[in-house]
């Protein structure tokens, strides 16, 4: 392609609402255009990097058996509705575009395909003898996000390959859960990218064990805790640890003491003299389930230790079925101003004790009369321990569970993992962290939604049992723009060999030199005929602008018809390390072919 006749306008300067360097670099070297929030054209050279990288996933998961086919955006609400996520996708997380057609049936925009893809196997599938069977889609998604940012990364519309596996039990799905595993790590590998996969909460698309695939990267939004022995990774959502051994209280003796002022964990303890790892931290949270029911929990943990809210929701998911309900659509601290609608009088917030009556709720047809009581392990060992008074002002010291408090009937992990805590594979291992932006992620769904929505097949019995399912995702347009946050200094974009738009540009310093033009184009038609994709910078524009262009936008190779054609070379600039080197004009095609050859593999080059 001739650069003087694409469609190609750079910026010189950073645009105003980019906040992160792939988002400003994407944008100021012309790859996407912001058409409004979370909305995003891909450009000519951005969909050439698209359709590398949807390529590969093609390559791998084509590899592994699964067949490609394309489902539908648009989505009946009903089919929502049989699998119970409906109201979390549209009220919950609120991530669902919904909408009434002309006839006033609800339709969603699909964030997601589980329940189109479980319809069309309630339909299909019949016999043991049509399983395994795993489909995929590279697909327009939709998410309704309170606040799109980062470019490509929280979008509204992104481009997503999705793929669902259907077994007879549990061993298969395993089996392909692997093969996902090994194909995952394989197109991140193929893309030219560091990555790491961690263990993951399965969150809203449910099921049992997950894995993400995290691209590494400073500005990534999930904190990735993992060892250095390389036997253990999760998101911090999911990982575990030992935390640190608790000190020896200094408390021999139960009594009530004036603490005022002291509603942190860290005044109480500088007042009393006392390691937040002896003290039991009460933590109030406000539950809305999807059949109306508001349940208030308190979660006693140890001081020192944070609550890990996706551990938390996971836990009260869990018990929905005690309040007549499927799941959670709200989870929060209450504030002062939601508490006036249960309490009977003021809470002594930074001084509740693991007691706090159950008087204090106002109970009615939507209020819980009771409080839902958790208590985290990392207290439940405590001894002499110092804890709220109920009491405004107030805390009591030399406290035990069994004696002064009864321990809560539900003993909870829910504590969240840090770096410096050791693993539970090796003690003498501990958490280092790093930040990952999720490219992919697999799950093992099991039998969630075609037990709710009658997905069966018969067996070799003649027997009618549930479909297990698989469910695996890649961001095409995030892993896209993942790469750039990889890979960038101050002059541009670096792309790796696999996924650039083009292998190569050749850049002519001056138009108006006639040998220069003649040698250029002799190179531009050569390195494309050998498979090399190449740019042609032939444009009137000074050497300069040229040069800063090509920075820019990070084509691997830059060949200048400079001053060394009158040696018969050329130079060629290579993006990544700026190592520059002449080449006989003759030779430069079989090099640059060698090269990328090395770079990506022979299977990927024409």
């Amino acid at each position: 392609m001739r650069l003087s006749q694409m469609l190609f306008v750079t910026l010189r300067d950073d645009p105003a609402d980019a906040e992160i360097p792939s988002h400003k670099l994407l944008l100021r070297a012309g790859y996407i255009r912001r058409i409004g929030s979370g909305l995003y054209a891909y450009l000519p050279l951005m969909w050439r990097v698209m359709q590398k990288v949807s390529q590969i996933v093609r390559e791998e998961m084509n590899a592994t058996g699964a067949q490609e086919c394309l489902l539908p955006q648009l989505q009946p609400a009903d089919l929502w509705k049989e699998s119970g996520r409906w109201d979390t996708y549209t009220k919950a997380e609120g991530i669902m575009f919904s909408l009434i057609d002309r006839r006033e049936q609800q339709l969603g925009l699909g964030p997601t395909h589980e329940e189109v893809i479980t319809a069309i196997a309630r339909d299909m599938i019949r016999s043991y003898r049509q399983l395994p069977l795993h489909l995929y889609q590279i697909q327009t998604k939709f998410r309704d996000e309170i606040r799109p940012r980062f470019g490509l990364m929280r979008g509204r519309e992104f481009i997503m390959k999705d793929g669902y596996s259907f077994h007879t039990d549990e061993a298969s799905l395993k089996e392909t859960y692997q093969d996902m595993y090994k194909a995952y790590s394989n197109i991140l590998r193929r893309s030219g990218l560091a990555f790491r996969a961690v263990e993951a909460d399965s969150g809203a698309i449910g099921g049992s064990g997950s894995t993400e695939f995290m691209i590494l990267a400073e500005a990534g939004e999930d904190e990735v805790l993992y060892t250095e022995d390389g036997k253990y990774a999760a998101n911090v959502e999911k990982a575990v640890s030992l935390p640190i051994d608790a000190e020896t209280s200094r408390f021999t003796t139960y009594e009530k003491r004036d603490t005022p002022g002291t509603e942190t964990i860290e005044k109480v303890c500088q007042l009393l003299n006392s390691s937040p790892t002896q003290l039991v931290k009460n933590v109030l949270y406000q539950t809305v389930y999807d059949n109306g029911i508001t349940v208030l929990v308190l979660v006693s943990i140890r001081g020192d230790q944070e609550v890990n809210e996706v551990k938390l929701q996971n836990e009260l998911t869990k018990l929905a079925s005690e309040y007549g309900a499927k799941t959670i659509i709200n989870l929060n601290v209450p504030n002062v101003e939601a508490q006036q609608a249960w309490t009977t009088k003021s809470l002594p917030l930074g001084y509740i004790a693991p007691d706090i009556a159950d008087e204090y709720i106002n109970a009615n047809k939507q209020i819980h009369p009771k409080f839902l009581r958790l208590v985290d392990q990392t207290a439940v060992d405590l001894k002499n321990f110092v804890t709220g008074a109920n009491e405004a002002g107030y805390h009591v010291v030399g406290a035990n569970w069994g004696e002064q408090f009864k321990l809560p009937e539900r003993v909870v992990d829910i504590r969240k993992s840090r770096p410096g805590d050791r693993a539970i594979h090796n003690p003498e291992q501990t958490l280092a962290s790093a930040r990952g932006i999720e490219a992919g992620h697999i799950f093992q769904l099991g039998t969630k939604y075609s037990q709710a929505m009658g997905a069966t097949y018969t067996n070799e019995q003649g027997e009618e049992k549930p479909l297990f399912m698989g469910c695996f995702g890649v961001g095409v347009s995030r892993l896209a723009q993942a790469a750039v946050e990889q890979s960038y200094d101050k002059d541009g974009i670096i792309w790796p060999v696999a996924i650039a738009p083009y292998h190569a540009i050749v850049t002519i310093p001056n138009i108006k030199d006639a040998q220069q033009i003649e040698i250029a184009q002799k190179l531009y038609t050569e390195l494309n005929q050998a498979g090399i994709e190449t740019l042609l910078d032939d444009r009137d524009e000074r050497a300069g602008v040229k040069f800063k262009d090509a920075d820019l936008i990070g084509i691997p190779y830059r060949i200048v018809t400079g001053r060394a054609i009158a040696n018969g070379k050329v130079e060629v600039v290579e993006r990544a390390t700026r190592k520059s080197q002449e080449i006989v004009i003759d030779e430069v095609t079989t090099t640059l072919k060698q090269w990328i050859t090395e770079a990506i593999g022979h299977r990927d080059l024409g």
